[in-house]
């Protein structure tokens, strides 16, 4: 299971790859670092949903270490 797909290895701050809703079938990424965490559920199969610094609203595909 992706890290992406479980709430409690995000962290606000943290910088991630996202898709964007409208990126999902090319599955084009976008960098960023999480703002807010939009998820209440523990883990969700797509990723969880974050809204990034930069206002950009997406699923979590990748955690950058």
């Amino acid at each position: 299971m992706n890290s992406g797909t479980i709430r409690k290895n995000i962290t606000i701050g943290d910088q991630v790859e996202v898709v964007q809703k409208q990126h999902q079938q090319t599955g084009e990424l976008t960098v960023g670092f999480v703002e807010q965490i939009l998820t209440n559920s523990p883990n969700h199969p797509h990723g969880i949903k974050v809204k990034l610094t930069n206002g950009i609203v997406g699923r979590v595909k990748n955690i950058i270490k």
